[in-house]
């Protein structure tokens, strides 16, 4: 029997469409094993959001090219920039975002008089979503799985090649996600995680559905307890919206929303769709309805033309936020951007210093977030054993969460009154529920 291995960099849908491979090659009679073991092939899913990503895509793929078995580079990086993908020694398919449905067939096809055999097609030259309806589920351990509902975005940020590298929106059609949702039920998992590209677009191209309309239907599914989205645009965030979020009890009070920057000068520049005000608009509605509610954010340091003032324009907004936690990130000018031929690109010390600064406040503003809930009572789903007789898991609004319990608890959902804050994580004790 062959053996096929995998490693994805990046976001959760390229997770999702890791395993989506993993299964067409699993039910062609491979054995899966893991990317450090022996293989016959290894597939490399790249990413290409930042240049880090770009390079840390070329070294996994000149890793498994050391084994010398057949190695596949597939997924962001593979479509936008294929020659530097094909150029690398030892890779021999690349595979963009098309044509991965293909990967058994084009794997078993390949000879090595073949060289580098490229199947690069334009990601925005046709609507096809594929990588659909599996059964082997991208999952955070036996308690959580994620639901791609969607694939491509249309809003062409100046600094983001997401657009061309994933193509236009794309959703699956409702009954596909439904069963989808059903299969991951009966699987045992008590949580969906809604994910897609630009998520607040499903339907889009549906015409006949909507990101609004399709939470309800997942809600009533049997066996889900918690629906979780992954990200959501802030743009997308009105009273209408947050009602919906309400009215669906099983939504969970943690939303990751993408700020980038807390000036409008800035904003405009990036080709984002909100203001600063619009986006504190959005995180007063999302707590008023949901109180406790955790928000996390992206804010990149050093966007061509940021000034001072702008940079401490954005640092006063985070703070006064409060986010539960920001993910940082340096601005990496990306071939075929607007941004990366903007003028007034920040040099790499002054990114670097503005992202320290980020980081600190993040972590300071996460430390305070989790203070908050000493004495008070979170609904943890447990996940995991982490020590004797203490386990972990998630409370609905995304703090990590450790309690002692005399039995086993994975995948029970425990109220937990916090009782103190241990770096990352708040400690508690499991209440006697019902």
């Amino acid at each position: 029997m062959k053996r096929v291995a995998a490693l994805t960099l990046g976001c959760k849908v390229n997770f999702y469409d890791t395993e989506a491979m993993l299964e067409l090659f699993l039910n062609k009679g491979y054995e899966i094993v893991p990317f450090e073991s022996e293989a016959d092939i290894y597939i490399i899913n790249t990413c290409t959001v930042t240049n880090i990503g770009d390079k840390k895509s070329r070294q996994m793929i000149r890793r498994a090219a050391r084994r010398g078995a057949l190695v596949i580079a597939a997924g962001c990086y593979s479509q936008v920039d294929p020659d530097a993908v094909t150029r690398i020694d030892g890779v021999n398919l690349v595979l963009g975002t098309k044509d991965r449905e293909r990967v058994v067939e084009l794997a078993e096809a390949y000879t090595e008089d073949m060289g580098v055999s490229a199947h690069i097609r334009d990601a925005r030259s046709d609507y096809e979503i594929e990588l659909k309806n599996v059964s082997r589920f991208y999952a955070d351990g036996r308690t959580r799985a994620f639901l791609k509902i969607q694939d491509g975005c249309d809003c062409f940020c100046s600094y983001c090649v997401i657009p061309y590298a994933r193509g236009p929106v794309r959703s699956r059609p409702p009954a596909d996600l439904l069963d989808e949702a059903r299969r991951m039920a009966a699987n045992g998992y008590k949580e969906i995680v809604v994910t897609g590209i630009h998520v607040a677009s499903y339907g889009k191209d549906l015409k006949n559905i909507n990101l609004m309309e399709i939470l309800p239907l997942l809600s009533d599914i049997p066996g889900i307890e918690r629906i979780r989205l992954s990200s959501i645009d802030p743009a997308a965030v009105n009273a209408e919206f947050v009602n919906v979020l309400r009215a669906v009890p099983k939504i969970r009070d943690h939303f990751h929303m993408s700020l980038q920057s807390g000036s409008d000068a800035v904003l405009r520049r990036m080709n984002r769709r909100y203001t600063a005000e619009s986006f504190a608009e959005a995180v007063s509605l999302l707590r008023s309805a949901f109180p406790g509610v955790s928000l996390t954010t992206d804010i990149i340091a050093g966007f061509p033309g940021e000034t001072d003032a702008e940079f401490e324009q954005t640092r006063s907004f985070a703070e006064h936020i409060g986010f539960a936690k920001i993910h940082v990130f340096s601005f990496s000018p990306k071939k075929g951007t607007v941004a990366a031929d903007m003028p007034g690109q920040i040099s790499d010390p002054v990114k670097t210093e503005r992202s320290r600064i980020l980081l600190n406040l993040s972590e300071r503003s996460s430390q305070a977030f989790m203070r908050s809930f000493i004495g008070k009572n979170l609904s943890v789903l447990f996940e995991q054993a982490c020590d004797s007789d203490v386990y972990e898991g998630h409370a609905g609004n995304y703090i990590k969460t450790q309690a002692g319990s005399e039995s086993g608890i994975v995948n029970e959902i425990r109220d937990v009154r916090v009782t103190r804050v241990q770096s990352d994580y708040v400690f508690g004790t499991i209440l006697q529920n019902g």
